[in-house]
């Protein structure tokens, strides 16, 4: 059947009504979204017209004006293929996520089973609560206990290696050991608001099958492993995916505010955030910060795209989208 154009206006029509009595019914609820419409538009699309930087050679006085230069800052940061800056700050960034999702997950899951089946509840409460607090401190308070700890001079550790008849540690001229530390820091600010998402979604399961279970002469463990675990998997699933969908964006304020500008640490510690804010506010490379910050959120697109096509065909029900 052909679309005349009589026919495409008709349907355009019944369109138009069936959308207009739809906001009749629910206008209050469209008028909800006006402020999430408003936010994604100043502070998602209107800033993507600043990716026009990442092709000129930006200068201060000249502005949007500044010559065009095609891909030279692409090309800039791909120089020398594994030796490349670009390579570097990749890596960093993508192992250190791989780390905290891995970690953190593995972590959380285990407190929150573990909160499960104590049953002192009072101890649980208690443990909650103190586990939950360093999600709420600041991280510039976290770098100046790190600084606490760790300084050379005056450090905490160093004062203990001292105090042992040892030689003192000089942490931050050694990069080697920053991995661990920033991992074992990210792992302890986020363990209690993540056990608490898990242990929620564990509270949802009905205690008639732990019942049925119990019943039939399943132990603890074997509850954990046959019943917790796999009805958490859904929970696991879509948190690993939103946790992938950022994995090409660092804890920008962990790594800044702990690690700063160090140069010794950099090459342990530099990753892509790092590098966009140094480039812009220190050496003034705002075309090859903008270069830096498509790259990360074109690679992470096709990064989330991939591995939701990838959940997909492997379980259709647990995908994103």
């Amino acid at each position: 059947m052909e679309h005349t154009p009589m026919v495409v206006g008709t349907k355009l029509k019944t369109r138009k009504k069936k959308w207009f009595s739809d906001f009749r019914a629910h206008k209050t609820y469209y008028f909800m979204l006006i402020p999430m419409v408003v936010f994604f538009i100043f502070f998602s699309y209107l800033p993507m017209f600043g990716l026009y930087y990442a092709f000129i050679d930006y200068d201060f006085s000249k502005g949007l004006t500044s010559p065009f230069i095609g891909l030279k800052n692409f090309e800039f940061l791909f120089h020398g293929g594994m030796e490349s800056i670009i390579w570097k700050i990749t890596k960093n960034t993508v192992l250190y996520n791989v780390a905290f999702i891995i970690l953190n997950n593995f972590f959380q899951i285990a407190v929150a089973i573990l909160l499960k089946e104590l049953t002192y509840k009072k101890f649980v409460k208690t443990t909650q609560t103190l586990m939950f607090m360093p999600y709420f401190v600041s991280m510039v308070i976290v770098s100046s206990i790190v600084y606490n700890l760790f300084n050379f001079d005056y450090g905490v550790v160093n004062g203990v290696i001292s105090f042992l008849g040892f030689e003192k540690f000089d942490f931050y001229a050694t990069p080697q050991v920053w991995p661990f530390i920033i991992v074992g820091i990210e792992i302890w600010k986020g363990l209690g608001y993540g056990s608490v998402i898990y242990l929620a979604s564990i509270m949802g399961i009905d205690e008639s099958v732990y019942e049925a279970a119990y019943v039939d002469g399943a132990t603890k463990w074997q509850r954990i492993l046959h019943i917790t675990l796999p009805l958490l998997k859904p929970t696991i699933i879509v948190l690993v995916l939103f946790a992938l969908g950022g994995i090409m964006r660092g804890q920008f304020d962990l790594f800044w505010n702990v690690v700063g500008q160090n140069g010794l640490l950099l090459n342990a510690t530099d990753i892509i955030d790092t590098y966009v804010y140094r480039s812009l506010t220190v050496n003034f490379s705002i075309g090859l910060g903008s270069a830096a910050g498509l790259y990360q959120s074109v690679f992470g697109l096709v990064l989330i795209l991939t591995v939701n096509a990838i959940v997909k065909k492997v379980d259709k029900d647990n995908a994103l989208f």
